[in-house]
């Protein structure tokens, strides 16, 4: 027989005060699991604002910053925006352990998004020093400036993908099931909004640069992601059952992955989400380079895409999130998704022969209604898939394959528009092909064949419906959010 060290002992003492105090001065929830009021999930929705906010900072507001401002070269910019996509992977492993934390105080997604609060904070504390050092104005070497500013894109990266993974995964334990679909919808409807919001914050307050300015903006960013996402977590999950407490077996990822994986549904959702990601992202950093290159748009018309995007994005969201909750199968709203692609694509490309703005503009905007719908369907069908509680699993998968298909394609399209503009300019395609729109028309084109390819490989999943279920009148989702 084992006796306790002095540790465990202590262990259990304090464990046993906390327990004793009241509730109301805890961070503890005093309901269980289940459907639960619209404010509190309005609050837990504040996540999704500083991970927008993280986003916004990292791939638009330094992007710039970075190459115009501080004079560092484009390559190495890619390359520190590329680095939050390379945990990505790591989404799977995350939601598996939130969904079996082992812990006194019965907590399962709480430790998890404490933690990535934590590394975004850290990261964005010392990523303006980073930079400074980075440009070789500082006294330092410049490697050292390198390596800072890789650790804390790793770490903010880092950070918003655990938050993100274990806040949705909550954000289900939290909802009746019947409810999902549109809280999920919601939530990245806040996602948008904040990083809209971000962007216009961010660039009011970089109006007048300087080096000074930049670091009290950053530094000002984690500080606000701290207190955004302590609001957003107090008193949201409560304390488990003695199944969560240590000692308690936990099974292995592997074990957890093959019982998700069993039903042959899984590894196809995950390859359909995988092509219909790449399908849709692709063009994200060409199609305002198209339009101002090719149809010849001022800066102020190109930046209006990205409203057109993000309009067309939230109204996706918003059909998904209503036809899910009635009943409609999860992967016919994404094949409704990917169709749309095969409309949008299409009028970009024939913009250009038809000399029409207007053209380019509805396509863009059939492309982010597209997106969300796809976004939408292929998560609620992934958490569909989530057995005896392991939804943070079904969201880390969906997570994973989506952001790293994301990152990959992105880099994928900028270098075969390249490729091709170079090939074609110099006459290795013919004299037919010149054009300065064989490139953009080239990666648009492959698009569309990835998208059929997505349709093929989502077909199967279609007949596999959510079932319908009745709503009450005082249930609590999407439908119900004021318009």
């Amino acid at each position: 027989m084992t006796t306790k060290t002095d540790q465990e002992r202590a262990n259990e003492r304090v464990t046993a005060m906390w327990q004793r105090v009241g509730l109301r001065y805890l961070p503890f929830a005093d309901a269980a699991e289940g459907s639960v009021g619209w404010p509190r999930l309005l609050r837990l929705s504040l996540f999704q604002v500083s991970v927008g906010l993280a986003m916004v900072l990292l791939n638009a507001t330094l992007n710039r910053v970075m190459i115009v401002e501080l004079g560092v070269s484009s390559s190495l910019v890619a390359i520190m925006i590329a680095i939050p996509v390379l945990f990505a992977p790591f989404r799977v492993l995350i939601g598996h352990r939130s969904d079996h934390h082992r812990s006194f105080l019965g907590w399962r997604r709480l430790p998890y998004m404490w933690f990535g609060t934590l590394l975004q904070y850290g990261g964005l504390a010392i990523m303006p020093f980073s930079l400074l050092i980075l440009t070789g104005d500082a006294n330092g070497p410049v490697w050292v400036g390198q390596l800072g500013a890789a650790i804390s894109f790793l770490m903010v990266g880092a950070g918003l993908h655990t938050t993100q993974t274990s806040g949705l995964a909550l954000a289900a334990d939290l909802s009746a099931e019947d409810k999902q679909p549109r809280i999920v919808a919601f939530l990245y409807v806040v996602l948008l909004a904040g990083m809209g919001l971000s962007a216009l914050m961010l660039g009011l307050l970089l109006t007048d640069f300087s080096e000074v300015r930049l670091i009290q903006v950053i530094q000002g960013c984690a500080v606000a992601t701290m207190l955004i996402n302590m609001v957003a977590l107090w008193k949201q999950e409560g304390r488990g059952p003695k199944v969560k407490r240590p000692g308690t077996e936990r099974p292995s990822l592997t074990m957890s992955w093959k019982k998700f994986s069993s039903n042959g549904r899984s590894l196809r959702l995950m390859v359909a989400v995988a092509l219909g990601a790449a399908a849709f992202s692709m063009q994200e950093v060409l199609l305002e380079p198209y339009g101002g290159e090719i149809l010849g748009l001022s800066v102020a018309s190109t930046t209006m895409l990205t409203a057109l995007l993000s309009g067309g994005t939230i109204i996706g969201f918003l059909f998904a999130g209503r036809a899910l909750s009635q009943g409609l199968s999860a992967c016919f709203i994404a094949a409704i998704g990917a169709m749309f692609g095969l409309v949008a694509f299409p009028a970009v490309i024939f913009s250009e022969a038809l000399s029409s703005i207007l053209v380019f503009q509805t396509g863009s905007a059939l492309l982010g209604v597209g997106t969300g719908l796809f976004l939408i369907g292929t998560l609620t069908a992934a958490m569909d898939l989530a057995r005896d509680g392991e939804s943070g699993l079904a969201m880390g998968a969906w997570g994973a394959v989506y952001a790293t298909a994301t990152g990959c394609a992105i880099g994928l399209g900028g270098v075969i528009r390249d490729w091709v503009s170079t090939a074609a300019e110099s006459g290795l395609l013919g004299t037919a092909l010149t054009d300065p729109a064989t490139g953009y028309v080239a990666v648009y084109s492959l698009e569309i064949v990835l998208i059929f390819i997505t349709l093929i490989a989502v077909g199967p999943l279609v007949r596999h419906g959510r079932i319908p279920r009745s709503v009450s009148q005082n249930s609590i989702g999407l439908a119900e959010f004021p318009g």
